[in-house]
């Protein structure tokens, strides 16, 4: 079959009142091959929009650009397909793209800086295009996407009409391209774990059951950010690897030494904070030994390890490593950056000037842009949009949980954004459901001892339910795959995930037994 490349003339604005009046929907339709674990893979790529319509009056009012890859087969209806995105919110689904399972992937130099070009993009030993077909997608405002006219961007721009448009683009999905019946799965990253527990709910409402979600990143409380119990054992893990740890002997690997902080963080830690200034003089110590900060300096945090500067700078980050001029990433505390001069005043935990995220920036944005043109052959006009800062800055935080409490915002306009309660309830009417929460030990932004606690502690009390969710961290940072080892673990635990759940058969035995009973009870069942 002949590739079929694609101009898109549409100027796509990323302005909070831009949109289009375009609602055809056009794609780049390539060609591939991918030798995986000793098979050849033929696959199609397909780059470009998909209508959503508005639930009321089924008017389109957003194209959603997006990236599917899903292998040649005869019976490619009933494979399993995963949908991606990122998070921020505002972000495009670039990095995920690029980095983790699909066919394709760049190469870094992580956790060291990626020099300049020429860069290397390269066939993904870890795809999981063996198992699922991989779609990824860019919310409104982000990489090609945008409103329909007279809907507006900013009239996606928030957690329940985000949620609201990418249900609806996944259910045009699984139209356009016949996959109802396919074993489907979420894969969200950072803010985008967020959003997958609320859109699988919102899926399940509207008859869409998901087979598995994957949460890599998590943050599904608000108002546990910035928690110093939560953030230990990330600070410690940044110590371990920095050797600046003074625990002696120090635990045996990353894991146990994790769980030891772990323990100190929910014991003598947390009743140091509830007493300060009254600490104990052993706690202190012990603080000092799990994080590499001396005592003095510890105090003068109120013991706050989470704590800011007046730049947003996150003190533990930047004192670390003074004494070598150089602060670490928030994303990946592995990565270090310059921190003197003018360095010191470009604030490290800005997105874009994070010592981790400056660490790819650059091959990302580049290779984005030739893999999208050269390898999916789909060209445009219009700038691409990876991280829409408007977006963020005109989020809407409200959201409904499924109990019609108000999730999002406080009745003094603080962020509570809180959807853990939102997976607790889809895992409890999807019995089904299987979850994968992946975390890195050296995230910052999201420290896996939080997601851990807000998982422990979401309203999901049956143990049976309890199950179908696995935890699992690893030795890498926020964008978990850009560590080659951490990403083929990763790839290995979804994998496992998704094979567990396309092959449960006692599942499978509940699902014809639901349509069974739907055949030949329709008229009764009315009643």
């Amino acid at each position: 079959m002949k590739d079929q490349p694609y101009f898109d003339p549409a100027a796509y604005g990323n302005g909070p009142d831009d949109s289009v009046t375009d609602a055809a929907e056009h794609a780049a339709v390539t060609h591939h091959q991918l030798r995986l674990n000793g098979r050849t893979l033929v696959y199609t790529a397909r780059a470009g929009h998909l209508v959503a319509v508005d639930a009321g009056s089924s008017r389109p009012c957003a194209k959603i650009f997006h990236v599917a890859f899903t292998l040649d087969s005869d019976a490619a209806h009933e494979r399993p397909v995963t949908f991606f995105y990122n998070g921020g919110p505002g972000s495009s689904s670039v990095f995920v793209l690029l980095g983790s399972f699909a066919p394709r992937r760049i190469r870094t130099s992580m956790p060291d800086f990626t020099p300049p070009a020429p860069y290397t993009l390269e066939d993904n030993t870890d795809s999981l295009l063996d198992r699922s077909d991989l779609v990824f997608i860019n919310p409104v405002g982000t990489g090609y996407s945008a409103a329909i006219a007279p809907w507006k961007n900013r009239d996606f721009w928030g957690v329940d009409q985000d949620v609201a448009s990418l249900k609806q683009f996944i259910k045009r999905y699984l139209t356009a391209f016949d996959r109802w019946n396919s074993p489907k799965f979420l894969f969200g990253e950072s803010y985008g774990t967020a959003r997958s527990a609320a859109l699988s709910y919102a899926l399940h409402e509207d008859g869409v059951d998901l087979n598995g979600v994957t949460l890599q990143s998590s943050i599904l409380d608000y108002t546990r950010a910035g928690d110093p119990v939560g953030a230990l054992p990330t600070a410690t893990a940044d110590a371990w690897y920095h050797h600046k740890l003074g625990l002696r002997p120090a635990p045996s690997g990353l894991p146990a030494l994790a769980e030891a902080a772990g323990a100190f963080a929910l014991g003598d830690f947390s009743k140091a904070l509830q007493a300060y200034p009254d600490v104990a003089a052993d706690t202190l110590e012990r603080l000092s030994l799990y994080t590499g900060i001396d005592e003095p300096t510890l105090l003068s945090w109120r013991l706050d390890i989470a704590a800011g500067d007046g730049e947003g700078r996150t003190l533990f980050l930047i004192r670390l490593l003074r004494d070598q001029g150089l602060a670490l990433g928030a994303y990946d505390g592995r990565v270090k950056g310059v921190d003197t001069g003018i360095a010191r005043h470009i604030s490290p935990n800005s997105g874009g000037n994070d010592p981790a995220m400056t660490a790819v920036s650059g091959v990302y944005t580049a290779m984005w842009h030739h893999y999208l043109n050269d390898e999916l052959k789909f060209t445009s006009n219009s700038a691409f949009t990876d991280l829409n800062d408007q977006a963020f800055q005109y989020w809407d935080f409200h959201h409904v949980d499924p109990t019609g409490a108000q999730k999002g915002v406080d009745p003094h306009g603080n962020v509570i954004l809180y959807t853990a309660g939102d997976l607790a309830a889809t895992m409890s009417l999807n019995v089904d459901l299987k979850v994968l929460s992946a975390n890195g030990y050296y995230d910052f932004v999201t420290p896996f001892f939080q997601t851990e606690r807000d998982l422990k502690n979401m309203p999901l009390v049956n143990a049976a339910l309890r199950r179908n969710l696995t935890t699992r961290c690893y030795p890498s940072g926020h964008m978990i795959y850009l560590d080659g080892g951490s990403r083929t673990a990763l790839k290995a635990d979804v994998a496992a995930m998704m094979d567990a759940a396309v092959a449960d058969r006692e599942a499978v035995a509940r699902i014809r037994t639901l349509q069974t009973r739907h055949a030949s009870g329709g008229a009764s069942s009315a009643n």
